[in-house]
């Protein structure tokens, strides 16, 4: 019995012995890895700090294989791969994340938009689409419907970005009133490629009703009553158009002096354009100007001369040139030559800037073509900004 009795204290030391020392390796191979899951992490954080993207990736990867479990982790790997353009790889990323039974609600929502925006830039619009109308009446919805606003722009979906622009102002958003009319001018020129010019019109005087302070639906309206031969009509819009958006006069005059000529309302339009010309000395209400004078032989027949009264208010290469084209010169030989060089001197005072991004364009964009901002062009030229 006492033989029995000592063996089993020797069997429950060794037994103890063991447990302890299987308990002193556990806690050291979890400080090992909670050193080693902390120090790749700051080490990412460090490279990524520093602009070194490649070496944070493989940082934090590192880090992701030493605690798979870690959200944080992979949040940032996805955001990482995708700023570098591996969407791919985002994708899986953040797919994994959404496949996880553990991860709360709110991460939930969080890799769903991260998700949504992997799609966006690999320009996968069908399925970032999905992917923002699930983000519906989440802390992240105000940014989806922006993400989508931009998405149905993007896909010329006028008729649904126009709903979620509503949503947006609804919710205190901003005002996309100008934005909306630009959508309805954008489906009233598909109904016109179409044939359909009583839809069209009908969407024009709808964008005129709901955002009047806009100028291009009565631009457009005017558009298209001169294509249907109704000058007098057209000359009316956009005389309307003159005094309901002032910023946007330089843009209107030209137009306006075409449509005064066809239908015969040069004068009255000449004696509005120089009243105009007074508050606003823009170029291209200068040119209407000469142009309506240069039209009628009751008139002055030294239209050109406004260019040099420009000149008198402020220095204009571009009004200077147009003066030149026409004058006699000592040595008129020359004069060719002369007139090709500041031709070509003025082409780029001449062009319309995007206030948002500086893009340049010879015409006038009310969707900028480089960063997709709506109303970014002055409607004044280069040289006069």
């Amino acid at each position: 019995m006492d033989f029995d009795i000592s063996l089993l204290l020797i069997g429950l030391l060794i037994a103890f012995v063991l447990g302890w020392l299987a308990s002193r390796l556990d806690l050291r191979q979890l400080r090992i890895e909670n050193r080693q899951a902390p120090k790749a992490y700051f080490k990412g954080l460090n490279f990524l700090l520093n602009e070194q993207q490649d070496q944070a990736i493989d940082a934090f990867i590192e880090a992701v294989q030493s605690d798979p479990d870690t959200s944080e982790l992979h949040f940032a790997l996805g955001n990482l791969f995708r700023r570098r353009g591996e969407y791919e790889r985002a994708v899986r990323v953040h797919q994994h994340l959404l496949s996880r039974g553990d991860l709360s609600q709110d991460d939930q929502h969080r890799a769903q938009h991260a998700l949504a925006l992997d799609y966006l830039k690999a320009g996968l619009l069908d399925r970032a689409e999905e992917a923002l109308l699930k983000l519906e009446g989440t802390r992240f919805e105000a940014q989806a419907r922006l993400a989508l606003l931009a998405n149905y722009e993007r896909s010329r979906d006028w008729e649904h970005a126009a709903g979620i622009a509503r949503k947006l102002e609804a919710s205190g958003q901003g005002s996309f009133t100008g934005r909306l009319a630009h959508y309805l001018c954008e489906q009233a020129a598909t109904l016109l490629a179409q044939g359909d010019e009583s839809s069209a019109r009908a969407l024009l005087e709808q964008a005129i009703a709901s955002a009047p302070q806009v100028p291009r639906p009565r631009m457009d309206l005017a558009a298209l009553w001169t294509r249907s031969g109704q000058a007098a009509k057209a000359c009316k819009t956009l005389t309307e158009a003159l005094y309901a958006a002032p910023s946007a006069i330089p843009l209107i005059a030209p137009l306006l002096a075409q449509s005064a000529l066809a239908a015969g309302e040069g004068e009255a339009t000449l004696a509005l354009l120089k009243s105009t010309y007074l508050d606003v000395p823009s170029l291209d209400v200068l040119d209407a100007i000469v142009t309506l004078e240069a039209s009628s032989s009751e008139l002055t027949p030294t239209a050109r001369d406004w260019y040099a009264r420009h000149l008198e208010k402020e220095p204009s290469l571009v009004a200077a040139t147009k003066w030149i084209a026409g004058e006699k010169l000592e040595r008129e030989a020359f004069h060719p030559q002369v007139q090709r060089a500041l031709d070509h001197a003025v082409k780029p005072l001449t062009r319309y800037r995007c206030a948002a991004c500086g893009f340049e364009a010879k015409v006038h964009f009310w969707q900028c073509p480089g960063c997709q901002a709506w109303d970014s062009y002055p409607a004044r030229r280069v040289e006069e900004l």
